[in-house]
């Protein structure tokens, strides 16, 4: 690579240079080189909760928003309740069969503050609130900051999350 070309490309967001594994796969990625530069809505997610039907409200949001530069990212979690006990490979072919995701999944993951994975360590160090419980919700813009987050209750096409993603787009 030129000098000119590394010089050009803007710095990894620390809350964004990780790396994490695709879900029920091998495949390594680094969130910053894979999605710096794109909103980035981050989402613990889980099969057997009451919110599990924001599912649909999360695809519908990427379907919609993706070729803007949107992508939402699920992060599975079986912290509260048990409500994510399947295998990896049961939680993707849930999700794809239930609710046709197509945005990227990522491995099954702690988000609980003091065994949490180190990217919802770096968004607790950002200023979000550690999860509370499933499908919380962290917005995140196009140069890798954090911008806001939403709790559960909080429906991905609630007009306060599209109007934030708008915004950024």
């Amino acid at each position: 690579m030129s000098s000119t070309a590394s010089a050009a490309a803007p710095p990894c967001s620390p809350l964004l240079d990780i790396e994490m594994r695709r879900l029920a796969g091998e495949e390594v990625v680094n969130l910053c080189e894979a999605y710096q530069g794109q909103v980035i809505l981050i989402v613990n997610t889980a099969s057997k909760c009451g919110f599990t039907s924001q599912y649909e409200g999360l695809e519908a949001l990427y379907s919609k928003y993706k070729d803007q530069g949107l992508v939402v990212l699920g992060f599975p979690s079986n912290d509260f309740a048990n409500q994510e006990p399947g295998s990896e490979e049961e939680i993707e072919k849930f999700c794809r069969l239930t609710y046709s995701v197509e945005f990227p999944m990522f491995e099954k993951v702690n988000v609980k503050k003091g065994a949490a994975s180190p990217l919802f360590e770096r968004l607790a160090v950002a200023g979000a609130p550690y999860p509370k419980w499933n499908f919380y919700k962290y917005l995140i813009d196009r140069d890798g900051n954090l911008v806001d987050h939403y709790v559960s209750f909080t429906k991905p096409d609630d007009r306060k999350v599209v109007r934030a993603i708008e915004k950024l787009l």
